[in-house]
C-alpha cells in the first residue's frame, strides 16, 4: 500500500529529577549538600531512509514518545541522559506542524537528520542552590517536561522527470516501456491512484529517475479527482514531460488538454510553470493522430518542443529520452514549492524559544483565575511541591514574572481561587 500523507504525535523524553541529598562531614552544615542533576530526556529525531519508498508504517504507529532522562542520585552523581528516538523516514518527506502549519523540517538527503520534538533538560540537584546565606538548601527541580507536537508527515515523490496528463493517455504504458517499472495499465480512468517510479537509461547510458503521476482533470487544483494526492508529487518534479493523446479517442481535443493540465499547475501554484516542459504527442500508431498533431503544432508557438511517439509500438522514444536527458543536465534541483516555508536551511522552532515568558489570566464561569502560558507551566511542573524551600521558590518565580502584580490588576483579592493546569491555589496578597 502507498501511502504518502500521515498525521503523527511526538513528544520528547521528560528530563531526569534533581536529588535533595546531604553528604556527612564535620563543621559543614547537614554533611553539606550532595544531591546531583537528572539527566536530560532523549529527543525525537527523523532520519531519511533512502530505502523507504512510502509512509506505510506510520499507519500502525502513530505515537511516539523518547525515553525520559535518569534521576540525579546522591554523592553528586548526575542521571545519564537517555538515548534520542530515532524514526526513520523516506526521502522526500516533509513535516509540518498541525497547530502552527510551519515546515518543520524538508528531508530529501540519505541520512538526512531533524529534531523534532527535543527532550526535556534535567532538573538541577540541591548542590547547585548552595550559596553563603543557604548553604545546605533542600530544594530541588524536577525534570523538565519533553516538548509534544502533533505534526504531519507528506511524503513528495523525488523523481527527475513527471509524467503528467489527463487519465488513459498512455503515461503507465510509457513508463513500462522504457523503464524496469510495472505500473498498473489497463482501459479506464484513474488506473493509476499512487505515483510509480522507474530508472530510465538512454542509450548513451545516462540515467534518470522518471515517475508516472496519477491522472489530471479539470478542478485538480481544488482537489476534484485525485487532486492534491496528485499535486504534491509534482513539486519535487525537475522536468515535466505532457502526455497527450493525440488520437483524441476519449472525444477531448488535444489542445484543449494542454491548456487545461498547465491551467491546473498554475492554479496550484505558480512556481510550477517556471519547470521547463516537453510534450509528448502520444498513441502516433492511430488513425487521425498526424491530423491532429498538425493542428495541435499551429496552435503552439514555434519553438515548443514536441515529441512524436507511440508507446506500445515504442516508436520516437529513443529521441524523447535523449531530450530528457540533455534538460536534466542543464536543469537545477528546485526547492520545496511553500508559500509559508523559508528557502534557507530549515530550523526547529520551539515554543520556549519562539515566546517570550509571558503568561495569560482568564477567568472560569465560577469567578476563579485561570493561569496559563509556556513558561509559567512548565516552571510548575518543574516544582517539588513537597519541599517548603520548593514552594518559596515558586511564589518568588511567579512574582518576578509579575504574575502578582496582573492578578491584582484583574481585581484578585485574598483567598480569591487561582487554577494553574488541573491544580488550585489560594490568591494571597
Amino acid at each position: 500500500m502507498f501511502v504518502d500523507h500521515v498525521k503523527v504525535y511526538v513528544r520528547g523524553g521528560d528530563g531526569g529529577d534533581g536529588m535533595v541529598a546531604f553528604r556527612r562531614e564535620k563543621y559543614v552544615p547537614n554533611g553539606g549538600p550532595a544531591g546531583g542533576d537528572g539527566g536530560k530526556g532523549g529527543d525525537i529525531v527523523f532520519i531519511v531512509e533512502e530505502g523507504l519508498r512510502t509512509l506505510m508504517d506510520f499507519r500502525y504507529k502513530r505515537i511516539f514518545k523518547a525515553d525520559r532522562g535518569t534521576h540525579g542520585m546522591s554523592s553528586n552523581k548526575h542521571g545519564a541522559k537517555a538515548e534520542d528516538t530515532f524514526i526513520k523516514v523516506p526521502p522526500g518527506t516533509v513535516v509540518k506542524d498541525i497547530d502552527t502549519g510551519e515546515t518543520i523540517a524538508d528531508l530529501v538527503e540519505h541520512g538526512q537528520t531533524a529534531v523534532i520534538a527535543k527532550g526535556g533538560r534535567g532538573g538541577r540537584g540541591n548542590s547547585r542552590f548552595a550559596t553563603p546565606a543557604n548553604p545546605a538548601p533542600e530544594l530541588s527541580e524536577k525534570g523538565e517536561p519533553g516538548y509534544e507536537r502533533n505534526v504531519t508527515l507528506e511524503l513528495k515523490v523525488l523523481a527527475d522527470a513527471g509524467l503528467v496528463g489527463f487519465p488513459s493517455v498512455g503515461k503507465s504504458t510509457l513508463l513500462s516501456v522504457v523503464s524496469a517499472a510495472k505500473p498498473k495499465i489497463a482501459e479506464y480512468h484513474f488506473t493509476t491512484i499512487v505515483p510509480n517510479l522507474g530508472m530510465v537509461e538512454t542509450e548513451d547510458h545516462r540515467s534518470f529517475v522518471m515517475a508516472d503521476l496519477p491522472g489530471l482533470i479539470e478542478g485538480a487544483h481544488q482537489g476534484v479527482g485525485l487532486g492534491h494526492q496528485f499535486l504534491r508529487h509534482i513539486e519535487r518534479t525537475r522536468v515535466i514531460v505532457h502526455v497527450i493523446d493525440m488520437s483524441a479517442m476519449e472525444g477531448r481535443d488535444p489542445y484543449e488538454d494542454y491548456v487545461t493540465i498547465n491551467e491546473e499547475l498554475q492554479q496550484y501554484n505558480m512556481r510550477l510553470t517556471e519547470r521547463p516542459q516537453l510534450i509528448v504527442a502520444n498513441k502516433m500508431d492511430m488513425p487521425d493522430a498526424e491530423e491532429n498533431l498538425a493542428k495541435f503544432r499551429e496552435k503552439l508557438p514555434e519553438d515548443a518542443r514536441i515529441f512524436p511517439i507511440s508507446a506500445l509500438s515504442r516508436k520516437g522514444l529513443s529521441s524523447l529520452l535523449h531530450a530528457i536527458a540533455d534538460l536534466l543536465e542543464v536543469t537545477d534541483e528546485f526547492p520545496l514549492i511553500d508559500e509559508e516555508a523559508d528557502e534557507s536551511e530549515s530550523t526547529v522552532l520551539y515554543k520556549h524559544e519562539s515566546e517570550a515568558d509571558g503568561f495569560d489570566i482568564t477567568r472560569d464561569p465560577d469567578g476563579a483565575y485561570v493561569l496559563s502560558g509556556y513558561a509559567i507551566e512548565r516552571l510548575f511542573k518543574m516544582t517539588d511541591f513537597s519541599r517548603e524551600d520548593s514552594i518559596r521558590r515558586f511564589a518568588r518565580q511567579m512574582r518576578g514574572m509579575g504574575i502578582d502584580d496582573a492578578l491584582r490588576e484583574r481585581g484578585a483579592e485574598n483567598g480569591d481561587t487561582v487554577r494553574l493546569l488541573e491544580f488550585e491555589f489560594e490568591f494571597m496578597d
